[in-house]
């Protein structure tokens, strides 16, 4: 049954908050660094890059 305190079940096995949230630094990390990596590349080739957009500014 669920708890009546508003707290949720959660399986023992499953990660911890700090550690989901230290996976999604770390993939955004990775995006941004091979974003960032693409660009300096398409500079260094001479071809126009164009400039990124946050996500929170195409909605």
């Amino acid at each position: 049954m669920g708890r009546l305190d508003g707290e949720a079940v959660v399986p023992a096995d499953a990660p911890a908050p700090i550690d989901l949230a230290r996976v999604q630094r770390r993939r955004q990390a990775a995006v941004t660094e091979a974003a960032a990596l693409r660009r300096a590349r398409a500079e260094k080739a001479g071809r126009a890059v164009a400039v990124p957009q946050r996500l929170e500014q195409t909605a």
